[in-house]
């Protein structure tokens, strides 16, 4: 979502999930890659997907939400929408708070079973556009309500999670939802290369009162988005109609490149400091210091059972009979495809997050439940040795 705001543009650059596969930014470009094709055959290769996601155990939760029928929702507007990132929040008197965001559908949840989905992508892959474009035409406005879980610094070192990891949620039973407003669509796009093909969005493009988090997922995204629009669009992007701030001039020192199609800041200074009225920084937009205490060193993130929580409690207790058994039919459709080495990994992964979860996947995979149970009971190097 691109806020057109009278201080420039806040981008909300979220997904339709609350968490992602992967907290280490620097693993990054390399879970890209396995979510692409094969460098040989230039196919698609399940061994590619599940070696890179069994390796990866904080992606559990992640995948369980995925192969859910929640991974193939109805339409656009019957899905939500997440900030996923926590961001933070700072008021006039210098005071922040982190803050989760959240889209929830007025329209409500509605999702495809696999089957349904797998024969809709066959006879229109374009429906989910033609239903979102379709409805607007009609003045059947989609709606969804904005809503903050919102938690004091006070609160981070005591919880009993990192609350800058992505790959978990705030419980809304720690950090219920405040109401904040509503986003509707009231109007489709007169041109679509114009307004949708050319836009760029960035989790860095923030507006004052709001900022990144420790959240290292979230300080990568803010440089990939960036270097992907200069690539994709050029070096100006940010100059083109639906990515420039509406009423208010941008003021920075950047100048020339392809495509640059404004004044290109006339005779102005190109540098700074500067004694020739140029712009200068505002010192009461500051945001509020962090305090920040220990060592600092890269070092894995190593707990037994933290990346498995919040999944086994998603197969118990949110889903119902319907959904866990079309989760462990999705799972069993895709996963069926690896090396059974891949599999036994991942299955064992899903035993550690519940042990009727894991069990189901082992009998749709026809997998010796026993061996599955026996690397659950492994540490994640010991059980990448053993399945190598």
């Amino acid at each position: 979502v691109k806020f057109y705001t009278e201080e420039g543009n806040y981008d909300m650059v979220g997904n339709n999930t609350p968490v992602f596969f992967i907290r280490d930014v620097i693993k990054f470009p390399d879970f890209i890659h396995t979510q692409k094709r094969n460098p040989a055959t230039n196919a698609k290769d399940p061994d590619m997907f599940w070696d890179f996601l069994s390796l990866t155990p904080e992606s559990i939760h992640q995948v369980t939400i995925l192969f859910s029928d929640r991974g193939t929702p109805k339409s656009y507007r019957h899905m939500n929408g997440y900030g996923g990132h926590t961001f933070k929040f700072w008021n006039a008197k210098g005071e922040y708070f982190w803050v989760k965001i959240h889209f929830k559908t007025v329209q409500g949840i509605q999702n495809y079973a696999r089957q349904e989905a797998t024969r809709l992508a066959g006879e229109n892959p374009d429906i989910a556009t033609d239903d979102l474009y379709q409805a607007i035409e009609r003045g059947e406005y989609p709606a969804w309500d904005v809503q903050f879980q919102i938690m004091k610094p006070e609160q981070v070192n005591t919880y009993k999670f990192n609350p800058f990891d992505v790959t978990k949620v705030l419980p809304h039973a720690d950090f219920p939802v405040i109401p904040v407003g509503r986003m509707v669509l009231n109007r489709n796009p007169q041109n679509y290369f114009a307004e949708v093909e050319q836009s760029a969005f960035c989790p860095g493009n923030f507006v004052p009162g709001i900022g990144p988090s420790p959240d290292k997922m979230l300080q990568g995204r803010i440089i990939f988005y960036h270097d992907a629009h200069r690539y994709r669009l050029g070096p100006n992007y940010h100059l083109i109609p639906v990515n420039s701030p509406k009423g208010v001039m941008a003021n920075n020192y950047q100048r020339d490149g392809a495509m640059r199609v404004d004044d290109n800041g006339g005779g102005g200074p190109n540098y700074y400091p500067n004694s020739f009225q140029g712009p200068e920084p505002q010192p009461e937009m500051a945001e509020p210091a962090l305090e920040f205490s220990g060592k600092a060193a890269r070092q894995p993130y190593v707990h037994p059972n933290d990346d498995f929580v919040q999944a086994g409690t998603l197969y118990r207790k949110v889903m119902n009979d319907e959904a866990r058994e079309h989760l462990i039919g999705n799972i069993v459709d895709h996963l069926g495809n690896a090396q059974k080495r891949i599999q036994l990994r991942q299955t064992a992964l899903f035993y550690k997050a519940d042990t009727e979860y894991g069990t189901r996947v082992a009998q749709g995979l026809k997998l010796d439940a026993k061996e599955v149970e026996r690397l659950a009971k492994m540490s994640q190097e010991e059980r990448a040795k053993a399945t190598k």
